[in-house]
């Protein structure tokens, strides 16, 4: 039986129909063939074999049962036990753990023989008691009464703002590298008088408000001396102490009991604080030389004097070297 071309058409849409996809069961979208539609090719009177047609005649064909995922009843069932099955957890008190009182911290014997000993700067060094940074030491206010010992390779020492009263020639010992010492604020009226003599780096030394009397030899290398508000006398000054200070540069020492200004002083002094002490004279050569007429000190810029008993116009020929006048009474 011949069919229409009609009848043709009605039977591939139907056969279209059967082979779209359906909602919830998407098939995997394939890129579709012209050949297969090639509708000038198509012999209109061939037989159509209804009873053997096969659905998917036009495409790919498709297992569809694949693309269903099979679910394991028992292995859910399983996973469903294990968490049912798992234990409670027990809440318990927790119980308060009185804390134990730390043992009191022994105090710190640096006469002995143990870590503290005077053995220790000459051994090794520690920083138990004092902050150390790189080469500097900070000691201020910590209480002490007397130098602990310090690491050999310290270059900078604050003691500031303790109890300290005596330095003796050992706290020091085998410090190479020392280069300043700053004990401002103690309670200092002795030193040993070879304290500083191994101290050959030594640039600033500062020891204001303490109870000096009198000072010890002190190294040359110095640049920078505090000595203000001590008990200074100028017989405790020894002569010429500052001569061979060739790097002097700041030398303060005001609010001591000094009589006369300090002789000899090196040429490279910038700063000279004298005021509030009990000088009533100047000399001639106190800071020129009577013996040269063109002498000039031209680094000496700031000499204080004032809080003395003296009157600085009385004595011209001592400043006339200067390139200031001295700050004082008039």
């Amino acid at each position: 039986m011949r069919l229409s071309l009609a009848s043709l058409m009605v039977a591939v849409s139907l056969a279209l129909v059967l082979l779209s996809p359906r909602p919830g069961l998407m098939a995997p979208v394939v890129e579709s063939d012209d050949h297969h539609f090639d509708l000038e090719s198509y012999d209109l009177n061939s037989i159509v074999d209804w009873d053997n047609l096969e659905p998917n005649i036009y495409g790919d064909s498709y297992d569809y049962d694949d693309l269903e995922q099979e679910i394991e009843v028992a292995t859910l069932a399983a996973e469903i036990h294990q968490l049912g099955s798992q234990p409670k957890v027990d809440h318990y008190e927790e119980k308060q753990i009185p804390p134990s009182s730390s043992p009191s911290a022994a105090p710190l014997d640096f006469k002995g023989s143990g870590l503290f000993g005077p053995e220790t700067g000459l051994g090794m060094p520690t920083c138990l008691l004092c902050v150390c940074i790189g080469g500097s030491v900070y000691c201020d206010d910590t209480g002490l009464q007397e130098i602990p010992p310090l690491p050999k390779d310290t270059s900078h020492f604050y003691g500031r703002f303790n109890s300290i009263r005596h330095i003796k020639n050992t706290d020091f010992k085998n410090l190479s590298k020392l280069q300043s010492i700053d004990l401002t604020g103690n309670l200092i009226s002795e030193m040993d008088e070879d304290v500083f003599r191994t101290l050959h780096q030594l640039h600033d030394l500062l020891l204001a408000e303490n109870n000096l009397q009198a000072l010890p030899e002190l190294p040359i290398t110095l640049k920078h001396i505090d000595l203000r508000k001590n008990r200074l006398m100028s017989r405790g000054i020894l002569s010429g102490c500052f001569k061979d200070m060739s790097h002097l540069e700041f030398l303060y020492l005001s609010n001591n009991r000094l009589d006369y200004v300090p002789t000899s002083l090196p040429l490279s002094l910038r700063v000279l604080h004298l005021q509030s002490n009990n000088i009533q004279s100047l000399h001639e050569d106190t800071f020129c030389d009577s013996h040269d007429r063109h002498f000039i000190r031209r680094n000496l810029e700031d000499i204080r004097l004032d809080g003395n008993p003296l009157n600085i116009n009385l004595f011209p020929q001592a400043y006339v070297c200067l390139p200031r006048i001295p700050v004082g009474n008039h």
